[in-house]
């Protein structure tokens, strides 16, 4: 007996056992219900995967839908405050008994400074041109034409003030602008 090829006992080495597994056939019945096994393993791990990545897609659609709901309904609520010391000085001026016209003119004066100040802080901009200068259709209507000396599609005068907010024309100005020669 050679003693490279066995042990003291007459048993083959553990890397002679190793190579003779190896060397042996494999049943391929038994690789191919391990893989099975490990496959739907492996599906059942996706599958739950999926459903947690569908249910964080879900959240995070409800919670975005609650936050422009909040938005929605809470828009106004800046400018609302800051109009609040406008309705209070109205009120105020309403209570003062025996008022003379004086008190009244500058009590409105007063309250108009407020109010265009709360428009302005909320970007609600006047939209006011002088007369001569271009009609712009974006932001003027044109309620009259006029004959004038000036070039045509002017503004002549300004019968109401228009306003934007954020460069978007609320209300337009109403004009009136020179006819065409």
């Amino acid at each position: 007996m050679s003693e490279a090829t066995s042990t003291p006992d007459n048993h083959p080495s553990s890397d002679e056992a190793t190579a003779a597994a190896a060397a042996m056939p494999t049943d391929p019945l038994a690789d191919a219900q391990a893989e099975l096994v490990n496959l739907k393993a492996q599906n059942a791990d996706l599958a739950d995967q999926y459903l947690r990545a569908q249910a964080d897609v879900q959240n995070a659609r409800r919670r975005a839908d609650e936050e422009i709901a909040k938005a929605r309904k809470f828009a106004v609520e800046g400018f609302a405050d800051s109009l609040l010391p406008v309705l209070d000085s109205l009120e105020a001026g309403l209570a003062i008994p025996n008022v003379t016209l004086e008190q009244i003119r500058e009590g409105s004066e007063a309250t108009l400074r407020q109010l265009k100040s709360a428009l302005e802080r909320h970007k609600v901009l006047e939209i006011a041109p002088p007369a001569g200068t271009k009609f712009d259709p974006h932001q003027h209507q044109a309620i009259s034409v006029v004959p004038a000396e000036q070039e045509a599609n002017t503004v002549v005068t300004v019968l109401q003030k228009g306003y934007s907010i954020a460069d978007r024309v609320l209300r337009p100005a109403l004009v009136t602008v020179t006819a065409p020669k």
